[in-house]
């Protein structure tokens, strides 16, 4: 049986759903970055940053996927400026099913980099970041 939580989640990132994936989120989720130390702290930057990827992605599936009550594991692939990547998002929910922390890690290095340029120059445009 899947998980309601999780079943939300795909829907939000396939059918690119922004309005269901900004509800997804908990106002104080903390987003943690490969390409960066310091967490990012919110829901607006990290919806910001969830929907950059999401646009930045191609040919973007799960793959395998790890529950345990409110802690997930989920695998991806995706390309990068045809660039092969691979993944895994770890999220925590709340017992509001609001994601309170959201981690993601990635391979190789020359493809975190082609993302760490595209999502550095994204998020100069959007504000959140100073050149």
């Amino acid at each position: 049986m899947s998980d309601p939580r999780l079943t939300l989640w795909h829907k939000a990132v396939i059918e690119n759903d922004s309005e269901l994936l900004r509800d997804l989120l908990d106002e104080n989720v903390s987003f943690h970055s490969p390409t960066v130390w310091q967490p990012k702290e919110g829901r607006d930057i990290t919806h910001f940053i969830l929907s950059m990827v999401n646009d930045i992605f191609q040919d973007f599936t799960y793959h395998r996927q790890w529950i345990d009550g409110n802690n997930m594991a989920l695998e991806f692939s995706a390309a990068v400026k045809g660039k092969q990547i691979k993944g895994i998002d770890l999220i925590r929910w709340n017992q509001a099913d609001k994601i309170v922390h959201f981690e993601v890690m990635m391979r190789p290095i020359n493809g975190l980099q082609l993302m760490l340029d595209e999502m550095t120059m994204r998020l100069e445009k959007g504000g959140f970041l100073k050149s």
